[in-house]
């Protein structure tokens, strides 16, 4: 195969950092300990549905169950026909600081053989948290994106996902979380990306701000800074120092590689030591024909049937190349794209390089 033909099916996605960091406020790099949103789940009944519901056991003891809370009792011997009924699985996410009273967003989920939930309605549904408490309670019309559509022949036509919908505040908060934000004499903020320079330079930030020592870096993520027991004087205090602007420090030097589709990601800091790379391919093509051998009709012979195999091996005429002491991300790319190498090669020639000692950075295959 030609160089040119490999250079077409190689996919090499570099990533180029700025050699400066851009400075970012303190609330898009860091969370406030304890300051977080909860998770609530619950199981219901979706009703109304135009005949896709379900037919499962589960399902009508769960209708069963909903009646007999109605004071209507049903023979275990009777088995009602729930195909406008589904059951379903309901989870929010309820965010820090809300009170009892304001409402949220529901995603409800078919967890039976409900075929799907459009024109359905939930009933009322208990969501609970980790502690088993109840938090919220969801009901109302189901907003439903997905479209199914079968005919009698078993055909199928199915538009995005059926199965699934969202009600748009359709949980009312019953009981609120406390949350550590007014106790204690400090808050503590956590970076979202690990990083002892990154930590040092928050801390700095904000003693340059407010004086020294009212900033400490705990770790590589944690920062803690001493702050008024106030409520009211604690939010103004926060208001001022998620707007402090800090400098990220770079990323460590990492090649991230995706086995299954090829994509190469390069970051900045990634440097080669001096290494020699040689890549070539030996093309094998084996073509088979048949050919049939009839002789003279007068001749008294036989049809011979003959199969002819035609080889041609090609072994393409790539240079090696020199990597000098220090080769950048760009002189890296540069002499990838020039060999032609498919993203299959290029795996092969970085965990070389890995394994050589001459790639100065962390190979991350995923």
């Amino acid at each position: 195969m030609k160089i040119k033909s490999l250079f077409i099916s190689l996919l090499l996605l570099s990533v180029v950092l700025s050699s400066s960091a851009v400075a970012q406020r303190l609330k898009d790099i860091a969370n406030i300990q304890g300051v977080r949103t909860n998770q609530l789940v619950g199981y219901g009944l979706v009703v109304g549905l135009p005949g896709t519901g379900e037919k499962t056991r589960y399902t009508e003891q769960t209708f069963k169950t909903m009646l007999k809370n109605f004071g209507i009792n049903l023979p275990e011997s009777v088995r009602p026909k729930v195909k406008n009924v589904a059951v379903v699985a309901v989870h929010a996410e309820m965010p820090a600081f809300i009170k009892p009273g304001q409402t949220i967003d529901v995603t409800v989920s078919s967890i039976g053989e409900a075929k799907s939930l459009r024109g359905g309605s939930l009933l009322q549904t208990f969501l609970k948290g980790v502690d088993g408490n109840v938090y919220a309670i969801a009901q109302g019309s189901l907003v439903v994106s997905g479209f199914s559509a079968e005919g009698l022949d078993g055909s199928q036509v199915i538009m995005n996902t059926p199965t699934v919908g969202r009600i748009p505040a359709g949980a009312m908060v019953e009981r609120g979380v406390t949350s550590p934000f007014n106790n204690g004499d400090h808050l503590t903020f956590n970076l979202r990306r690990a990083d002892f320079s990154t930590a040092k330079r928050t801390a700095d930030a904000i003693n340059d701000l407010l004086g020294p020592g009212i900033a400490r870096a705990l770790d590589a993520s944690s920062i803690q800074v001493n702050a008024p027991r106030d409520a009211s004087h604690r939010v103004s205090f926060l208001a001022t120092l998620e707007n402090i602007e800090v400098e990220p420090a770079d990323e460590s030097a990492k090649v991230i590689v995706n086995s299954r589709t090829g994509t190469i990601v390069v970051g900045q800091n990634v440097k080669l030591l001096p290494a020699a790379v040689t890549h070539g391919g030996l093309t094998v093509t084996i073509a088979e024909a048949t050919q049939v051998s009839q002789p003279n009709p007068l001749a008294g012979g036989e049809t011979v049937v003959t199969n002819d195999s035609t080889i041609d091996a090609n072994l393409s005429d790539n240079r090696m190349f020199m990597f000098d002491p220090g080769t950048s991300l760009d002189e890296l790319v540069r002499a990838v794209n020039l060999v032609g190498a498919a993203p299959s090669d290029v795996l092969a020639i970085l965990e070389a390089l890995k394994m050589a000692g001459a790639l100065h950075g962390e190979l991350i295959i995923i």
